[in-house]
């Protein structure tokens, strides 16, 4: 299996509901260090796994809409604990939506697997992971 992995950051603000959370039931920021793993059984081709340029680009456009933002105030994230492990997935479907448009170039749609993990620090992290 091959493995290609792309890393961008992103910065948020958000709260959440349940006593669960403790303190973070309070407004509060975070910022993510989020990795992308695109996985094939075997490379194009060209003898690659995806295009990691345009990987990369489409990492930063999904990310920029979430950015600098208050999570609360996003209306397709309404009454949802936007935690890690939902970030994580909401990435996921974004980027298998891009890979699924072409916008990862020719070939993508090969891609065997997609791994979306995010590090809130350097010892907390979450991920989600599935079959293309």
């Amino acid at each position: 299996m091959y493995k290609v992995r792309v890393r961008d950051r992103m910065m948020i603000a958000h709260s959440f509901k349940g006593e669960v959370f403790g303190p973070a039931q309070a407004l509060h920021g975070a910022t993510f260090v989020v990795d992308v793993e695109f996985r094939r059984e075997d490379v194009n081709e060209d003898n690659i796994v995806v295009d990691i340029g345009r990987a990369i680009d489409q990492l930063k456009a999904v990310l920029a809409g979430l950015n600098y933002k208050n999570l609360d105030e996003i209306e397709a994230f309404r009454g949802q604990n936007t935690t890690t492990e939902f970030l994580a997935r909401h990435i996921f479907e974004k980027m298998k939506a891009a890979i699924a448009a072409g916008k990862l170039g020719p070939g993508s749609e090969a891609l065997d697997g997609l791994r979306i993990e995010l590090a809130e620090s350097d010892v907390a992290w979450a991920s989600y992971e599935a079959a293309l």
